[in-house]
């Protein structure tokens, strides 16, 4: 949500423990992860080689990114990095190349006004979106769905063969989190049926985050996916990474792209 408290940064030593479990964990070991919850690992599906991989949304992708060439983060230090992480150790030598475009407190409205430069510029072959907390409440319903549905049709219409994946705004309650009017609560469930909505319209993958931490939370307090009911612990990004990874594998894009 819209803050002026930035996101708790991993440390170096949070990073390296989170990056060394996304290269070993098995892919689908995650109850929820993706639309089957099957808990049997499979072989990671190779991407086209050369493939552009855009990470669009708020803080929570955005992940204390760096926003110069000289950054040793440019992708943050969250879920991005760790799916690229995933993917570049598998098959190096297919030369993928991740970017990282989020930008902390950032709005689907957001996200159109810096469209053209932070997306259809960059030619994404795989274009990754979550967006919408920082919506509720303040976007009106009947905006925020015309508004995303003209972005994907925007970027569909430049960039005929690109595929989409759309994650679910998400929340937790928990005792470190802020505490939202059940009104609240009930508009941002609309904005997560909105996301699934739009997924299928545009044949995208859908990562259903909100179901990830629900079934998390019954494992470990909220607050060790989520210190602050919104954005993700080390262990968070990687439960996102994970289901990142499930969905896209199950939408059985691989090298076809």
């Amino acid at each position: 949500m819209r803050s002026a408290t930035a996101p708790q940064p991993l440390t170096r030593g949070g990073f390296l423990r989170a990056l060394a479990l996304s290269l070993t964990s098995p892919l689908g070991a995650l109850q929820g992860c993706g639309s089957s919850g099957s808990s049997s690992p499979e072989p990671l599906t190779a991407l086209a080689p050369s493939s552009r991989i855009l990470f669009q949304g708020d803080s929570i992708t955005e992940s204390d990114r760096g926003r110069d060439a000289s950054s040793d983060y440019p992708l943050g230090v969250g879920y991005a990095l760790l799916i690229a992480a995933r993917y570049t150790s598998v098959f190096p030598e297919h030369k993928l190349v991740f970017l990282n475009r989020g930008i902390r407190n950032n709005t689907v409205s957001d996200l159109a006004a810096r469209w053209q430069r932070d997306t259809l510029e960059l030619k994404p072959d795989i274009l990754s979106i979550l967006i919408g907390i920082n919506d509720t409440g303040s976007t009106p319903l009947d905006r925020f769905e015309p508004t995303y549905d003209k972005l994907l049709e925007e970027t569909r219409t430049a960039l005929p063969s690109v595929r989409f994946v759309l994650m679910e705004p998400f929340f937790l309650p928990s005792s470190n989190a802020i505490t939202f009017s059940a009104e609240w609560a009930a508009e941002l469930a609309e904005r997560q049926r909105l996301t699934a909505r739009l997924a299928e319209k545009h044949r995208a993958a859908l990562v259903s985050c909100q179901h990830l931490f629900t079934e998390a939370s019954k494992r470990a307090p909220a607050e060790s996916w989520l210190w602050d009911g919104i954005h993700p612990t080390d262990a968070g990004h990687q439960l996102l990474a994970d289901a990142w990874v499930e969905a896209v594998q199950e939408a059985k894009w691989g090298s076809s792209l």
